[in-house]
């Protein structure tokens, strides 16, 4: 997989905060009636839900009210599709992992909605790297992928890695491992990454790929060990760990941008509002914080550039999941 093009998607803050600086005052829902919402496609407390709340307050001053609406269920999709079926008078948006418009589409025999056409993509408001790693199961000597590789050809069973669900990005990364290292590994999909850590930790399974946010909070407990992470560059939160290409595995790469979405057919003015409001929040300290909090780094891009970047994404992706055999009927 090719990373996330920081430079395309890194659209001028400078010049966008100074668009938005030169807009006037009567910006998205105090140019409308209505209370503008945030559509979240996964629990309360969650990542992404805790950055939702956080743009929500942020965006108070200028926006008003900002309502963070969860539609939990089907693994995203039923948030994507409440979109879908939103009027498209610039108040309703959906802050999503973009795996819903990259993956999915090579996932779902049946999907419910057209990535391309069903949503307009705004701008990303965040980046996060997913991590290989290994629990107390794994013998502590054990400190890079081709260490643990070498490890699990020589149990007598194979061995399993935890993902926080089945057709996940990190499924495709951990299979992709898999493959590369010539490694029996049989995927055990969790009902999220809490779960699947808990198991990871309490050595009854052995290795996992979760995002590095998921892993942060137990690093220091020693149960878990990160051993490499899948962007092009070493993760700020993580700089000792180096990437899977450093570790002689190049072209396994996959970073989940978090972004922002429209119903399509919103009118490009309200299309631009938000637009505008992206860069600034991003800015701001108190997002800037939670998103570290999460693991997560801020970035913004203007929509032709972030639509532009999804679509390269897609079609990225569609060899790696055809080359997994997974596909899914629900």
């Amino acid at each position: 997989m090719h990373p996330i093009n920081r430079r395309q998607l890194g659209w001028n803050l400078g010049r966008a905060l100074g668009v938005a600086a030169l807009a006037s005052a009567g910006l998205g829902a105090r140019a409308q009636t209505g209370t503008p919402r945030i559509l979240v496609g996964f629990p309360a407390g969650g990542s992404v839900d805790a950055t939702a709340r956080r743009l929500a307050e942020t965006w108070r001053p200028r926006l008003g009210t900002v309502v963070v609406e969860q539609k939990v269920g089907a693994g995203g999709r039923i948030a994507v599709t409440t979109l879908r079926d939103a009027a498209p008078d610039g108040l309703t948006m959906l802050l999503s992992p973009s795996s819903m418009f990259t993956i999915y589409p090579h996932v779902f025999k049946r999907l419910q909605y057209q990535p391309a056409t069903d949503a307009i993509a705004v701008s990303p408001v965040a980046l996060s790297t997913c991590g290989f790693m290994v629990g107390p199961k794994v013998p502590e000597s054990v400190r890079t992928l081709r260490q643990f590789a070498d490890w699990a050809k020589a149990q007598p069973e194979p061995q399993g890695y935890a993902s926080p669900a089945a057709g996940a990005m990190p499924h495709f990364l951990g299979n992709q491992f898999a493959r590369a290292a010539g490694v029996a590994l049989t995927h055990l999909p969790y009902r999220g990454a809490a779960p699947g850590l808990q198991d990871l930790m309490g050595g009854q399974v052995a290795s996992g790929c979760f995002s590095v946010g998921d892993c942060l909070p137990h690093l220091p407990s020693g149960r878990v060990r990160v051993l490499g992470v899948t962007d092009a560059r070493r993760s700020r939160f993580l700089p000792e760990v180096p990437t899977f290409e450093e570790q002689g595995f190049a072209g396994i790469q996959g970073v989940e941008s978090y972004g922002l979405f429209l119903p399509a057919r919103t009118p490009a003015a309200q299309v631009e509002r938000l637009a505008e409001q992206a860069p600034a929040a991003v800015k701001d300290p108190a997002v800037i914080e939670t998103l570290a909090k999460l693991g997560f780094e801020p970035i913004a891009s203007g929509p032709d550039d972030y639509a532009r970047q999804l679509a390269q994404e897609r079609d990225r992706w569609a060899p790696v999941v055809a080359a997994s055999g997974f596909s899914s009927d629900d």
